[in-house]
């Protein structure tokens, strides 16, 4: 045996030993969210005042019997139910932007920020780009950016981007003679 064989063989068991002392980095921590709190805020959002401008959406009498179930199972924190009672409402009414964001609220409820921002923005393409509606589903979007564990380094993807879109929403009505 030659004296190379064992320095390579010695060179090759120290630089496993090295590789074995590294640390993967933690993964990141879980989003922390308290939903409630974040749901009352998207609402509380949605105020509208005498003096705005407030597209108000068609309602389909159809999915009001689910909507209905869907505020029940809520206020029993039964969420899973009402997210599904929103779901089969819409099946029967997939545009409607007011139930997509009730439904992006519950999906919030649950936990579910991607789908909250998911039904947030389909609510956003769907309906009025103003009032009410409108800055409920740009807080959805703000509160889901701020429950996130990682920051989003996209820009245009802040917090204060989203909550800049929120208030772009509140639109003076225009004036009556």
């Amino acid at each position: 045996m030659s004296p190379r064989i064992p320095r390579i063989a010695i060179a090759a068991l120290a630089g496993a030993v090295l590789a074995a002392c590294s640390t993967t980095p933690p993964p990141p921590p879980a989003p922390t969210i308290d939903p409630v709190a974040a749901v009352t805020a998207i609402r509380a959002s949605g105020g509208a005042a005498s003096t705005e401008l407030d597209v108000q959406p068609i309602r389909d009498p159809q999915v009001d019997d689910l909507r209905e179930d869907a505020e029940r199972f809520e206020k029993a924190g039964q969420y899973a139910q009402a997210a599904q009672a929103l779901d089969h409402a819409l099946q029967l009414n997939p545009d409607d932007p007011a139930l997509l964001q009730e439904r992006a609220e519950a999906a919030l409820l649950e936990k579910d920020l991607a789908g909250a921002e998911r039904f947030a923005r389909q609510g956003i393409e769907r309906g009025s780009k103003v009032g009410p509606l409108c800055r409920r589903h740009w807080e959805t979007i703000a509160q889901v950016r701020q429950a996130r564990a990682v920051p989003v380094e996209v820009p245009g993807d802040s917090v204060a981007d989203a909550r800049r879109e929120r208030d772009a929403c509140t639109v003076a009505a225009p004036v009556r003679y």
